[in-house]
């Protein structure tokens, strides 16, 4: 029987153009559905890991001996290999759907980078050289400038090439320091690298908290030049600022923090591993510790399904408060940490 449209049968060409609009519709709905669920499956951050246990496993199955630098070197590898190989890969550079349509996990992304970065630099800086004059290692100089390369770049060369090389350069520097070849490929575990180290840590912190905290908008004084009479600076700027972050990117900052401060938590824990010798000296393992547990604090699983933005004593949770709170008080223990390393 034929179809009827208005009191008319509808032509052959009709039928099979509904038919085709019909199929179209269908394809896009399930496309759609697919995408959606992508983007759920995706939108999870990774658990933690054993740094210890990772470091005696890569060890292991690299053949080379577990000495001190090895489980720093091994996390920093670890934490970039997570970085590409996680649920969805690497998504901050993505151009189609549904990696270009999400921005947690990207944000998430590119705090891990910063964190790695910072890492690397130190390593090739300091953890790898015994004085200021001392020759720098050619395979950290190399992963530091792979490391380096823009986060959202995707083609010519890609972020995922670039980091991939600065794993294989990592490694490679992981393999001579583990080798019997004693004048080839060394760490130093002393407090004056570790110090360095710190002092980018606790910038970067000290960064994350001032943003997370102008979510609900804020009345700075500008502190630029206090404590220094004689301190100038470039340009004039207003006593007092009004800062606050855009309501577009604040869970962008949100998922940043928690990307920062997740790569952060298993660098430190590799290197209380590493330096538990002077820090056990300098009388600093328990502020490493408090530190460390700060971090911890600041992993606990979102239970909203957004990031709430309440005002600070209002009704509804601000979760860029709650997260700015952890990210405070670790700095603060790394303060304590650092002042220690430098004169305990």
């Amino acid at each position: 029987m034929s179809e009827v449209v208005s009191g008319r049968p509808m032509k052959p060409m009709n039928r099979r153009r509904a038919f085709l609009w019909r199929a179209i519709s269908v394809l896009l709905a399930l496309l759609i559905l697919l995408v959606l669920a992508l983007m759920w499956w995706w939108d999870t951050e990774p658990a933690d890991f054993d740094v210890v246990k990772n470091a005696e496993q890569h060890a292991a199955q690299h053949h080379h001996r577990v000495v001190p630098g090895t489980t720093t070197t091994a996390t920093l590898i670890e934490v970039s290999r997570i970085l590409l190989e996680k649920r969805g890969g690497y998504l901050a550079n993505d151009i189609l759907p549904p990696g270009v349509l999400m921005d947690n996990v990207p944000n998430w992304e590119k705090g891990v980078v910063l964190q790695i970065r910072d890492l690397a630099l130190s390593m090739r800086n300091d953890f790898a050289r015994s004085q200021s004059q001392s020759v720098e290692d050619d395979d950290l100089r190399d992963a530091l400038n792979f490391f380096s390369y823009k986060h959202q770049h995707w083609i010519f060369p890609s972020s995922e090439n670039q980091y991939r090389n600065g794993i294989e350069r990592t490694e490679a520097y992981l393999k001579r320091l583990g080798d019997d070849n004693e004048e080839d490929g060394q760490f130093f575990a002393r407090a004056d690298n570790l110090e360095a180290y710190l002092e980018l840590v606790n910038k970067r912190l000290g960064s994350l908290s001032q943003r997370l905290s102008a979510s609900v908008g804020q009345d700075r004084i500008n502190t630029d030049l206090a404590g220094d009479p004689n301190a100038q600076q470039a340009k004039p700027q207003p006593a007092e600022q009004r800062v606050k972050t855009p309501w577009l990117q604040i869970d962008d900052v949100f998922y940043e923090a928690r990307g920062s401060t997740w790569a952060l938590l298993h660098f430190l824990r590799a290197v209380r591993h590493d330096f538990e010798p002077v820090l056990r000296d300098k009388n600093a393992l328990v502020s490493m510790d408090q530190v460390i547990r700060e971090l911890e604090e600041s992993q606990e699983p979102l239970s909203s399904p957004i990031v709430l933005n309440g005002s600070p004593y209002g009704f509804f949770a601000n979760h860029s408060l709650v997260m700015a709170n952890y990210v405070s008080r670790a700095n603060a223990a790394l303060i304590d940490l650092r002042r220690l390393l430098e004169n305990g």
